[in-house]
């Protein structure tokens, strides 16, 4: 199981920034506050819940398909993208089925891996939707996800860049791969990589 921005992608120069910023106007309209107060807001529900789409739905009735569509507009996305060339030979190496587990919105994730290039890889994509807004590290939707695709979770890798969401895969008998350039490792990470182009070197480890 791969979790898509910062794990599949490199999100944070270009489209990270970009989301935030139409996540903070998308509030401010339908909040009716200023741009402080609905950074702070979106960074409090981001915080939460892992998501500021459930903060929002919980508290404020915000429809979530206008939310994530409307927050999820890029002017060019191919020019946007960040990622290693070398990804897709890298998944056809790794044994296995392949799933992308992500908070993202379908109609994001599936227009980023077709523009990388790598959406054949997998065989299923798990947005936001398809977990029933239950995103990531709520254990609802991994129970989705596992009970959808008859998966044992001890049969299953989930590769990561955020930490919260790999306790909770650890937590029901995961494999975790951290994606992450730190040099410390939790308690809770099986294996930590700079670089996800060294799984299959790596997947030995596991």
């Amino acid at each position: 199981m791969f979790d898509l921005d910062n794990t599949l992608h490199d999100a944070s120069p270009h489209i990270f920034p970009h989301i935030n910023r139409s996540m903070v106007a998308y509030i401010c309209e339908h909040l009716g506050v200023d741009a402080d107060e609905a950074t702070r807001i979106r960074q409090d529900y981001w915080q939460r819940y892992g998501a500021t789409l459930l903060g929002l739905m919980r508290h404020h009735a915000i429809d979530a398909q206008h939310f994530l569509w409307h927050t999820h507009q890029f002017p060019d996305l191919r020019r946007m993208l960040v990622f290693e060339r070398a990804l897709k030979a890298m998944l056809d190496r790794l044994p296995g089925r392949k799933i992308v587990f992500s908070n993202a919105p379908r109609h994001y994730s599936e227009a980023v891996l077709e523009l990388i290039g790598i959406g054949r890889c997998f065989d299923a994509v798990y947005s936001v939707e398809r977990l029933r807004f239950q995103p990531k590290p709520a254990l609802a939707g991994f129970h989705h996800l596992l009970r959808g695709e008859r998966l044992q979770a001890r049969r299953c890798i989930m590769v990561e860049d955020a930490l919260p969401n790999l306790r909770t895969a650890k937590r029901l008998g995961m494999r975790t791969v951290w994606v992450s350039a730190e040099t410390r490792q939790p308690a809770w990470v099986d294996l930590r990589l700079v670089s996800i182009l060294d799984l299959p070197r790596q997947l030995a480890r596991l």
